[in-house]
């Protein structure tokens, strides 16, 4: 691992990566595309402090799962048991409470919690669908092509052309919910609880802050490690070198 690395090449070496990423306001997610020295620098850091912690912090403690190398089934079933799990039970949560603060502050703050009630619906009704459309139609056949890959077998077919196809939707839909998260957490403020903030108003924020930290996890094994894996094996498939 070096300075002239992307991001997102950072983040799946391991979650402590992704954890210290994360502690320095690097977005190893939806712009895990970026240099990792020139994010570092741009956010004033030096990039080789930033490689020496991530290397201290993975010679303590468990060591975590190589997603890289890992069974593609293997990793499709962790993020739908892991991250996609979460947000069926959270997506409903937070609604709620935000639908009770809503009714209960709007007088006070009608801009800001009229535009949270918008972000936050459309953010949930795209999630929803998008939770859908992986299990019901992608993640199928990522699963199919890993398990041709472990015996060796030819890839199958997909009815949409090329596995990338759905992958570039799913792609944009992630950086819809980023965009969406950035604009919620802008509006408040970095979730800076408000003069009339009650408890309800204090847990809705700490939930929408969990909700951000668990997708950027999940985009991130998404977009940075599962996609491009699945892509490969369909490229080496079919001789792409």
């Amino acid at each position: 691992m070096t300075t002239t690395t992307t991001l997102a090449d950072v983040a799946a070496t391991s979650l402590r990566a992704v954890r210290t990423l994360e502690r320095h306001g690097l977005d190893y997610c939806c712009g895990g595309k970026q240099a990792f020295d020139e994010a570092c620098r741009t956010k004033g850091l030096d990039p080789q402090a930033i490689l020496d912690e991530i290397g201290r912090s993975s010679t303590n403690g468990v060591q975590d799962c190589d997603w890289q190398t890992a069974p593609l089934q293997d990793l499709v079933k962790h993020i739908v048991a892991t991250h996609h799990e979460y947000l069926k039970l959270e997506l409903p949560a937070i609604g709620n409470r935000l639908a009770k603060v809503h009714s209960v502050h709007g007088p006070r703050d009608p801009e800001m919690l009229d535009r949270m009630v918008d972000v936050y619906g459309a953010l949930r009704a795209e999630l929803e669908l998008h939770l859908h459309k992986e299990e019901v139609i992608l993640f199928p056949f990522i699963e199919q092509y890993g398990r041709a890959a472990a015996q060796g077998a030819p890839i199958p077919p997909v009815p949409f052309g090329s596995i990338a196809n759905p992958i570039t939707v799913m792609e944009n839909e992630h950086s819809n919910a980023g965009d969406a998260l950035g604009e919620l957490r802008a509006m408040t403020n970095n979730y800076e609880l408000p003069p009339y903030a009650c408890t309800t108003v204090g847990t809705l924020y700490e939930g929408l802050k969990a909700l951000e930290a668990d997708l950027h996890v999940h985009i991130h094994l998404e977009n940075n490690i599962l996609f491009p894996r699945a892509i490969a094996l369909e490229g080496r498939s079919a001789g792409t070198p």
